[in-house]
């Protein structure tokens, strides 16, 4: 019974959070959301882990999500080879090649998704950095994401030792991020350089 009620006050506090978060962002600008992306990029284009990679797995970002179009951009740019998620009817991550933004399709709940070949599930086992979105990380590692799960499941088949990263805006990186048991960190955190 402490169980159940430890779950669902657990619950409770993810999804407070999340309000508090998601209101937050919804007050940023559009020029905001354009310049923060163009940081992010040039900050994580910067990172030893980025430099070195073959291959990344990202996401298309949407509505007021630290951008990630720039970055996508320079990656491939750079002979970088880039997957991106497809979600599944059970919220599971599938991937596909990233062939430029003339190769994404309209998807559910407001998502960009690569129209190319499908890798199956575990293609992010091959990607030498794996960047998340989230709406916040603690300083354990811990990341809130949106409450679907597709990230901790997507996480649970990486590696241990590769460099996953969630990106943020400033003041997202918290003491403590409320987890459960299924929840799973990353290594880094990238927030636009002041």
């Amino acid at each position: 019974m402490g169980t159940v009620r430890g779950v669902e006050a657990t619950a409770a506090q993810k999804l407070a959070l999340r309000d508090q978060l998601v209101t937050a962002r919804g007050r940023r600008s559009l020029l905001e959301v354009s310049r923060s992306a163009r940081s992010l990029a040039e900050h994580l284009l910067d990172t030893p882990e980025v430099r070195r990679a073959a291959t990344v797995a990202a996401y298309v970002s949407i509505g007021t999500e630290p951008g990630t179009g720039p970055l996508l951009d320079a990656l491939t740019a750079s002979g970088r080879r880039v997957i991106l998620p497809v979600v599944l009817p059970d919220l599971d991550l599938e991937w596909a090649v990233y062939d430029g933004p003339g190769a994404l399709a309209r998807a559910r709940r407001g998502l960009l998704e690569p129209t190319g070949e499908r890798l199956g599930l575990d293609a992010v086992a091959t990607a030498d950095v794996v960047l998340t979105p989230g709406l916040a990380v603690d300083r354990t590692g811990m990341r809130l994401g949106q409450g679907g799960g597709c990230y901790d499941r997507a996480l649970g088949r990486v590696p241990v030792g590769t460099f996953t990263c969630t990106l943020l805006y400033d003041g997202e990186l918290l003491d403590v991020v409320p987890s459960a048991p299924h929840d799973r960190p990353v290594t880094a955190v990238a927030t636009p350089p002041a």
